[in-house]
């Protein structure tokens, strides 16, 4: 399998638009330890001519342009992008699919609350049905399905039931009163002629037995790095929301994910889905410096990697 990070940071980008943190300040200074970043977002092929993202962020246009693979083809109208799979329903990973409405025909796969949610609180399969014809398929956690023609399997598991914000009060069949609807899941990808393994979890509310199976022993993993410390904002007087809060465990601290992830026997363990009020953007802070004497990786647009 090929993946390619199409983008590291998490929602707002890096620098976000309207933040003055330190570091958006220095990157727009143009400092040289600290580097822009698009939405977090994923692409992965089975021969480098296919193409599948996952999730579509408001900036998917900018992504396919950066990279020649995902340009279109010898036809006038072409991409090689048909598929995309959503790990959540958050707008920063799907306000691409209407930057996607030229389509002929995208396939989209995603949980039932999130199908629903597109469906009404932010609908955008109905504002859809007019430009291309768009298949949305359910996917459930631990129910496996194929890409690529079953070259690479796709096992998809429970990682949190937190909803987007603006489908927080939305009334649903599939979940209301049920506490572990999943709002939020991530991929195990799996090449059925080599056995490479790669996980993509990007928005991790805790590190449960779940999570630590699916980890282990992959070849390579990326994961949530959304927050270095927990209360990371409320440090910086940007908000009094915890890591927790907002859906994601932070890397640092007991029970952090750096406490976990350093433990796993995984191949390669990178962090994506970056804070711009994060320090490890920063390549020469002592957070950053400490990753990499752990053997982790900071994850960045434009990353290559073949499982």
């Amino acid at each position: 399998m090929l993946l390619k990070v199409l983008g590291s940071a998490a929602g707002g980008g890096f620098p976000q638009w309207n933040c003055g943190c330190p570091n958006c300040r220095r990157v727009r200074m143009k400092d040289p330890s600290l580097h822009a970043r698009l939405h977090n977002s994923l692409a992965v092929s089975d021969d480098g001519r296919d193409w599948v993202l996952i999730n579509a962020t408001p900036d998917i246009g900018a992504q396919i342009e950066v990279h020649a693979e995902l340009a279109p083809g010898s036809t006038i109208r072409h991409s090689p992008i048909s598929t995309v799979l959503l790990t959540d329903g958050e707008l920063d990973h799907t306000m691409g699919l209407l930057h996607l409405r030229e389509s002929s025909a995208i396939d989209v796969y995603a949980t039932a609350p999130i199908l629903d949610a597109l469906m009404e609180a932010f609908p955008v399969r109905q504002i859809l049905e007019p430009y291309a014809s768009y298949r949305w398929l359910e996917v459930r956690p631990q129910e496996s399905f194929p890409l690529f023609g079953g070259r690479v399997m796709v096992y998809p598991f429970f990682l949190g039931s937190k909803p987007p914000r603006y489908a927080s009060v939305l009334r649903n069949p599939h979940t209301d009163g049920v506490s572990t609807s999943p709002w939020v899941v991530g991929y195990r990808m799996v090449d059925q002629r080599t056995g490479g393994t790669a996980v993509y979890a990007p928005g991790v509310e805790s590190w449960s037995n779940e999570l630590h199976t699916q980890l282990e022993e992959a070849d390579c993993v990326l994961v949530d790095g959304t927050f270095w410390h927990s209360d990371e904002l409320r440090r910086l007087d940007i908000s009094g929301l915890v890591a927790s809060d907002m859906g994601h465990v932070p890397i640092a601290g007991p029970g952090g994910s750096l406490e976990h992830l350093s433990r796993l026997s995984a191949g390669r363990k990178i962090y994506i889905h970056i804070n711009n009020t994060n320090p490890i953007l920063d390549e020469a802070s002592a957070e950053n410096r400490r990753l990499r004497e752990l053997g982790i990786e900071v994850g960045y647009d434009g990353l290559e990697l073949e499982v």
